[in-house]
């Protein structure tokens, strides 16, 4: 017999389109698809293992309880258990962790300044993620995904607003688009059926003044430019009703999106509970260290400065208390001093100067007397 033949005899075998679900069996109960077609698996995505319903049912109905699954020590719960999308649940797992890294890495290309930064931010987002569905460092990845979130959780908020004002948005545009296109299509056709109602009439019209007698070549040239007149009165009113709507929608529909240099706000200045008034020592100036033993015992013990004490405050207030009591002005009193250590001098160096310039003179005089009373020897 040949292959042909062969072929036409045996029967054909085909293979069912989802084998692998019907080879599904539950790791609990060991239940079958292929026994029970109706059998339904769910997944958890603590762990993603998966068991049938009636499993689920019986084991996590009274609250959480570990996976059953021998090495798994996931505490699972009811509520979370769901209908897998893929047959691949590593597919599944990836899907979810994408969907869980976007939440939070939701930043937009129009918050970044230059392309580059964008960039960076990009990479950064699918470094975390590859770890995560990898299984690297997943410590240390979950530690800067945390950190991340919790330093922008304003933002994310924000973007997450954002993003649901435009779906809103889109959706909204999207039905106003819908009904453009059916108030056009309606139009078009009360179009059409005037333009048969008339074509009616100029016949029944043509028809009629024919009866009456008229002539042949007149009647049917006046029905053709009325006719024509007509659709051009159409033809116009559609090309006007069609700019007046591009005028209108034109520029609510045009979305700019890109790189843009965002302004940053400025941050908030300190809180000033004193508005502006500060207190400064009118009778001494604080110096950074002081030798006394008291001091630095204070400052070398943790227990005082625990608190947030801090000993400058200490010995600003004993100076402050000294010399208030005295009423005395340390700076005013230094001023004083220089003032007249400075006057001294000045008065010592104009005597010296004096002195000197006295000294000169005497000599001078002296020696004007000898030149006169130096007399010439007649002899």
């Amino acid at each position: 017999m040949s292959r042909q033949a062969q072929s036409r005899t045996q029967p054909i075998t085909r293979r069912p389109a989802d084998t692998e679900g019907q080879d599904e069996i539950c790791p609990v109960c060991k239940s079958s698809r292929y026994l029970t077609p109706s059998l339904r698996f769910l997944i958890n995505p603590e762990c993603y293992h998966k068991f049938c319903e009636s499993c689920v049912d019986r084991i996590f109905s009274h609250g959480p309880a570990p996976c059953p699954i021998p090495g798994c020590h996931k505490t699972l719960r009811k509520h979370r258990f769901r209908t897998p999308t893929f047959s691949d649940l590593q597919v599944e797992r990836e899907v979810d962790i994408r969907k869980k890294v976007a939440a939070v890495f939701n930043r937009r290309e129009e918050e970044f300044e230059d392309l580059r930064a964008y960039n960076d931010y990009l990479n950064e987002v699918e470094d975390i993620t590859f770890n995560l569905i990898n299984h690297v460092e997943v410590e240390e990845t979950e530690k800067r995904f945390k950190s991340y979130q919790l330093a922008h959780q304003a933002e994310i908020t924000d973007n997450v607003a954002l993003a649901e004002q435009e779906r809103t948005s889109f959706a909204q545009l999207q039905k106003e688009e819908r009904d453009q296109a059916k108030q056009r299509r309606d139009a078009a056709r009360r179009e059409d059926a005037e333009e048969k109602r008339e074509l009616v009439e100029n016949r029944r019209d043509v028809l009629n003044r024919l009866a009456s007698g008229q002539d042949a070549e007149v009647v049917a040239k006046e029905g053709q430019q009325v006719h024509l007149k007509k659709r051009m009165d159409r033809v116009a009113a559609a090309e006007r009703q069609r700019v007046l709507q591009a005028a209108s929608n034109g520029s609510s529909n045009i979305v700019i999106k890109g790189l843009k240099a965002r302004q940053k706000q400025e941050p908030d200045a300190p809180i000033d509970p004193f508005g502006g008034l500060s207190y400064e020592g009118k009778y001494h100036v604080l110096q950074d260290d002081y030798v006394w033993a008291g001091v630095q015992e204070s400052k070398a013990d943790v227990l005082i400065g625990a608190g947030g004490y801090d000993v400058r405050a200490f010995t600003g207030r004993a100076l402050c208390e000294a010399f208030a009591g005295l009423g005395v002005f340390v700076a005013d009193e230094m001023d004083d001093r220089d003032r007249q250590k400075m006057g001294d001098e000045k008065n010592d160096e104009i005597a010296t100067k004096g002195a000197e310039v006295a000294a000169s003179k005497g000599a001078s005089t002296a020696k004007g007397k000898q030149k006169d009373t130096v007399m010439e020897d007649p002899f």
